[in-house]
This record gives structure tokens, sequence and C-alpha cells, in this order.
């Protein structure tokens, strides 16, 4: 269902998304702006980059001519920014990039100053890279103290305590990547170091792959591991054992990924600053101290049938003659490329260093959306050749248009700053920009668009919707709409269509509709991987998406898809097995089995998974007045979601303060074995004890009620209930309380927007 909302339709859940998140606030809380009033800020914001190149009149012109074409790319929803520009241009913060990468030096100086500098990018709303490579081994010698060092992973687990305490933008803990090449001496223990649940929870990791360790696994050969801190051999090793254990642990938990850090290398368009990390999601690969600022073009809008006119299903184009219209897409890449330019000279950087390096290079990172959306609509199958066909065209026209734009600003003002000794001086290429495409994760991005993610397939067709205490099925408009033009709808078939999440296998649907909707689950982890390198051929930077794998599949699977993505050109990959992080899978017996074997495992509940309290929780405390004087009450997550709940009344020793305890510990217990906040809302809300406070839906009934309104505050939008989708899961959602997923590299909720990274 779409709301009109000031001349922009959106969904019901793309509104809630921006109120929740974007839409300015005074200190209350309340909302200040509509949709179209935060697309006009940002437009305006952004367009006022202009002035920085022309003055008087002239510049009032650009101003005015770009300022509308910005608002009007947003409101077609042809073109989304990153979500950090959308939030804050034109506001007292003013911070608009996704991602930086730190430094990580050799020092303990070097250490804790990078540690003050990932505090200062969290709390401004960003994710942080680093490379942990120069760090000295475990138990290596440090002379100026004569002591020994700790290691990578003790400093990691140092970054990651900080991250818990500070909210990006005061909404949500920031992201990180963590990064340790492959011939680092510590290289198993970064292996193996989120194995355990109450660790290194905030940290994406992958392993830095070399050419040279890719070949000595495939002749089985041995492998030097070097001590960073003077070059010299420190182990040798069998390259095929350690690989062995880097796909075991893929194949665990879906960590490590891999970064084949070689290729990257070799494509970093400013080789005087070597690249050692990458941004949380891996797709955009940046020296220390660069940031990437993002935006995405939603294909989709580009469809039209044969007499100009959108094509999307439910316009009533069921004929099959449509096309991508080149010549908008053409304009809408340049008016971007020209947007995320103007971001960098209206970005107020966290440090100076970042500001710096970010302005020489200049990076910018255009990617897509609506990938799949289009193909539907196309009436192409995603993984099929003409899919793969369709990917390369695409991309390589985005590319090749992002860079003919990058020139023509390089015309209009000047080359980016670093291009002395870059590869485009060497190949004569004046351009504005180091890098020009990425494809990002666009989770809440795409929701606000209305379309699919990033390059992903759709994430479902249908799934069941809890309303009060029914399932009812919720199925996509446009295939419902199809399916009664075609004749073959039915609610039982919408029912049936909802408990698969796909049509690909339900003979009641037309075989040419099963081919071209499908869904990620429908598409086996080979075509996975033949999509991203179809896209990576014509990107700069890298891509972020989810390869995904059946709870079946084995280590060799995973070896398989890390293979394929090496030999194809990708330049890393993150493979994810359903169901291996809805509880910990543990291994058992493991001792007894060979390396080349699969470990012996069982499925455990929830609070087997959790394995008693992390030393670590964090959360938030919301105070409430009740009939019987302030009511406390602190929530606290981890990484399956929400765990315990402290509620606290009157004064110590008294009747209402054992009560109040009595009741946390019983909702805490009750949430550790699973039970979502949705579930202990729905039994304490309404209840009454004769002392409310308040008039109105905002009255305190009891403190029961009063923790359910508390809960509800911060679990659920608006305090409704959250949908629940029958479809793989990897925990719970921090904001709603729904099923998190892992789509485009990112942990995402479908139901309410979160993401960890868009």
């Amino acid at each position: 269902m779409s709301v009109k909302l000031s001349n922009i339709d959106l969904s019901e859940n793309a509104r809630a998304v921006l109120a929740k998140r974007y839409l300015k606030k005074n200190e209350k809380g309340e909302v200040l702006e509509e949709p179209i009033d935060m697309f006009r800020r940002v437009s305006s914001n952004i367009a006022e980059g202009e002035f920085k190149f022309r003055e008087g009149g002239e510049a009032e012109a650009l101003y005015e001519e770009w300022s509308g074409k910005f608002l009007q790319m947003m409101l077609s929803r042809k073109f989304m920014p990153n979500s950090p520009t959308l939030m804050n241009a034109g506001r007292e913060l003013q911070q608009l990039s996704a991602c930086f990468v730190l430094p990580v030096e050799d020092s303990i100086d070097g250490i804790y100053d990078t540690l003050k500098h990932q505090a200062v990018i969290h709390k401004s709303g960003g994710g942080t890279g680093f490379g942990f490579s120069r760090l000295r081994p475990k138990n290596d010698i440090v002379k100026s103290t004569m002591g020994v060092s700790s290691g990578p992973v003790s400093f990691m687990a140092i970054y990651d305590a900080s991250t818990d305490k500070i909210k990006q933008g005061g909404t949500r803990r920031g992201a990180n990547m963590g990064i340790l090449r492959v011939d680092h001496p510590d290289i198993e223990e970064f292996i193996t170091c989120k194995n355990e649940n109450d660790q290194i929870n905030n940290f994406n990791i992958s392993v830095a792959i070399t050419d040279e360790f890719m070949e000595a696994v495939r002749t089985d050969s041995d492998f030097d591991l070097k001590n960073p801190r003077d070059g010299e051999t420190f182990q040798t090793i069998r390259a095929r054992d350690l690989f062995e254990k880097i796909i075991h642990g893929a194949w665990l938990n879906g960590e490590p990924g891999v970064v084949f850090i070689d290729k990257i290398d070799g494509d970093n368009p400013t080789p005087q600053f070597p690249i050692e990390s990458t941004n949380p999601c891996s797709e955009a690969h940046l020296p220390p101290y660069d940031s990437c600022n993002l935006g995405s073009i939603n294909l989709e809008r580009f469809v039209r049938s044969a007499d100009g006119s959108d094509a999307g299903l439910a316009d009533g184009n069921t004929s099959g003659e449509v096309r991508i219209d080149w010549d908008e897409l053409r304009e809408t890449v340049h008016t971007a490329v020209r947007f995320l330019d103007n971001v960098i000279e209206q970005n107020r950087y966290p440090l100076p260093e970042i500001d710096a390096m970010s302005r020489g290079n200049r990076r910018i990172g255009l990617g897509v959306m609506g990938f799949a959306d289009a193909l539907i609509q196309l009436g192409i199958t995603y993984d099929s050749d003409e899919g793969l066909a369709f990917a390369e065209k695409t991309m390589k026209f985005v590319d090749d248009e992002a860079w003919a734009a990058s020139r023509r600003l390089a015309e209009e003002r000047g080359v980016m700053g670093n291009f002395e000794g870059s590869r485009h001086e060497k190949r004569s290429n004046p351009v504005r920009n180091a890098t020009v495409t990425t494809i990002a994760p666009t989770g809440t991005i795409s929701m606000i668009a209305g379309c699919s993610g990033g390059i992903e397939p759709l994430f479902a067709v249908a799934f069941m919707r809890r309303q009060a205490e029914m399932e009812m099925p919720d199925v996509n408009p446009e295939f419902v709409w199809l399916a009664k033009e075609r004749g073959f709808y039915s609610e039982d078939l919408m029912k049936k269509v909802a408990e698969h999440g796909s049509v690909r296998d339900i003979e009641e649907v037309p075989e040419d509709v099963r081919n071209t909707w499908v869904v990620s689950h429908d598409i086996s982890s080979e075509w996975h991987v033949k999509m991203q390198a179809a896209f990576q051929k014509y990107t700069s930077m890298g891509i972020s998406k989810t390869i995904n794998l059946p709870n079946e599949a084995t280590a060799r699977d995973v070896e398989d898809a890390y293979m394929q993505a090496f030999d194809t050109g990708c330049k890393g990959i993150a493979v994810y097995r359903d169901g291996s992080r809805d509880a910990q899978v543990l291994s058992t017996g493991a001792t007894s089995k060979s390396a080349n074997s699969e470990p012996e495992i069982k499925h455990v509940s929830l609070a087997e998974a959790r394995n008693g309290r992390p030393k670590t929780l964090s959360g938030v405390t919301k105070k409430l007045t009740t009939g019987h004087g302030p009511l406390y009450v602190t929530m606290n997550d981890d990484e399956f979601g929400p765990r315990e709940c402290f509620v606290i009344i009157g004064k110590p020793g008294g009747t209402a303060a054992a009560f109040s305890d009595a009741l946390g510990r019983m909702i805490s217990l009750a949430m550790t074995h699973g039970a979502s906040p949705k579930e202990v809302i729905h039994q304490l809300r309404g209840i009454q004890d004769g002392h409310p406070y308040g008039f109105g839906p905002n009255a305190v009934l009891s403190v029961p009620d009063g923790v359910a309104k508390a809960m509800g505050e911060h679990y659920l939008i608006d305090g409704a209930q959250v949908e629940t989708r029958e479809l793989p899961i990897i925990g719970a959602c921090p904001d709603c309380g729904s099923g998190l997923t892992r789509q485009e590299g990112c942990v995402t909720c479908h139901s309410c927007g979160y993401s960890k990274c868009s």
C-alpha cells in the first residue's frame, strides 16, 4: 500500500523508517519535518556546493538549477544517497559519509590514537575499517619496555568494547571491519576470534588473501608467515591447512570473509596510498583516513513500456514489450555524480586527516538497487545467461557514464587533488574522482525508494504477517496484480506462496512467472557468485553481496564458492549458510575428525547458545512516571537480540521494589529463552492496578503496563505490532524485534528497515 505524502508516494514502511531515523526531531523526539521537507533540505544543502566553484549570479543560477534537479531525482525515487547524507545534510552535524578506514600503527600511541578516532567517527554516524596487519604478533618482543606484545586480536577486542559504549549518531552502535593478512603470524587466532558469542561482536572480519597464498593452496605447497615488525619468516605452514580453517569458520557462522588484496591493490587508482582495509561491508576499498560517499540508482525506475510509460506490472504492462530508457539513465548518472562530488564539498569530516585525504582522492561510490525488480519487469531470469548479460551491460553503462561525468567535472572544476602519481595521470585520464562506482548495501534506502535491495534477488515474494492473534499472508502487490490479471489468483494460493516465500516450486503458478519471480534462496551459490563477478567487471571498487548457501551445505561448498570468486575476478566474498546463526552450532568430537571432514554438530537452544551472560551488554534505560512514582526500565541486547530487562521502582527493600525486581527477572528469563519483546508487551500491556497515571493513550495503568510502554517505545515502531516473516533469520531486530536477515553483505530487518550498514 502506498500513501501520498506531499508529492511523493511512499510505502507505510518507508514512512515509518523516515520518521524513526531520518526526519528532523525536537528535544522531545517529536518529528518536525515531512518527507518532502527532508528531500528539500538535502537537495538544497548539497546544491550549495555549487558556490565553491562560482560566484555571484552565475553561482545562484547553478544553485537553483541543481537543487531542483537533485530534488526531482530523489522525489522520483531514481536515486538515493547513503543514509548519513539523508540524515545530516543541512543539519548541525553535517557528517555525510557512511564509511571510513583508519590506520593501526605498531605502537601504543598509534593504537590508542586510532581508538579515539574510531570513537569520534562512530559518534558522528560513520562505520570504520581497520587493517591490523602492521601489528607485531602475540608474544613478540617490545624493546622499549622489554615486554611482549599481546597481538592484533587483543587490540581488536579493545576497539570492540569501545564500540559497545558509543552509538552512531545517537541511534545505534557502530559497525567495524577488521582485516588481517593471511601471512600474519596470528592469522589462526584471528580466524577463530568470533567462534565464541561473547567477544568482538561489533566487527565483521575478513582475511586479506594474497595471490601467492592462493597458488600455494592450489599446488598444496608450504606458505611462510612473516613478522610484520621485520619481515622475517616467523613460521612455515601448509597453505591448505590454513585455508581449511578459513573455510570452516565461514561454514560455521559466515566469518571470516575474504578480500583478495592483490586484486584490490592492483586496481587501486592512487597507489601512492596503499590499501590495507575496507569499510564494514567490504565494498569500499580505502587507504587510511579515506572515506567514501555512496549513493544508489534505482534501476526499476528506468524500465519503460513501448509507449514510454512506466512499466510496472500494476500499471497494466503485461505484454513484455518493455525496455530500459538508457537516455534517462544516462542523465540520472551524470546528475548523481555531480551530487556526490558536491557531497565532498559540503561534508564536515570528523577528523582533519580524513578531510585532507577525502578531498585529495574524492572517492565516490555510485551503485545500483532495484536490479531484481527490473529483471522481473523485463521478463529476465536472475540465474540465467541473459540475466548475467543484462547485469554486465547495465553496470558497464553506469560505470562508463559515471567516468564521463567525472571527466566533465574535471574540466569544470579541476582534477582530483591527488591526481599526480595516480593511475589516472599515467593513463592521461583527467578525472575529478579516484573512483566512481561501487555496489553498497541499500537496506533502508531501498525501502524508502520502494525497490529491491542492491543487486540481490527478491528477499521473498510473500511472507506471513502476524496481526493480533492471526497470521495473514502479505504478498508483493505487483505479484497479486499479475496473478489476478493472468487468472491464477486465489487466497489459498497466496497463503501457500507466503508459507514458502518462493514460487519457483509451486506448480499452480505459470512457468514463466516461476522463472522470473525468483528469491535469494532459489538461487545456487554458483549463480550468486557469477552475478557478483558480472557486476565487478565494471565497478571501480567492490561489491557488497551475500552468497547464500543452504543449511545442508558442506565446507567443500564454501570452498568452491571462494575459489570461484577468486577465479572470476571478484575482489572479495562473504557467504552465509542458512541457519548457521539461528543458534550457535557447536562442535563435538572434532578432535577425532580429519581436517578435511565435517565436524559432528548439534543444534542447540537459544539459551544454550547464549552460554551464560557476557561481561558487557549495552542497552537503554527509559524513565516513566507511574501512580507509584518514577519507574526505570533498562533493556539490554546481545548478538542474538533482546536479552534482559531490569525494572526499578520504589525504595530498596520495599514491596514495590521486590515486585519490580521479580518482574524484570522473569522478563529476562523469557527473552533469554527466545521470547520476543512483542510477546512480552502483549502479555503486560493494559494490566491495571487501580493507580493509573495520566490520561488517554499515554496513561500508565500500572508498573507492568509501564514496562510494556517502555519496551514498545524501544523495540517497536510507534508502539505498533511488528510483522513476523517465516524466513531464515539470524537474530532479532534491536528496533522492532522481528527477524534479522543477512543480505547485501549486511544485517537488515525487512520489517522496520533497521540496517547496520545503510
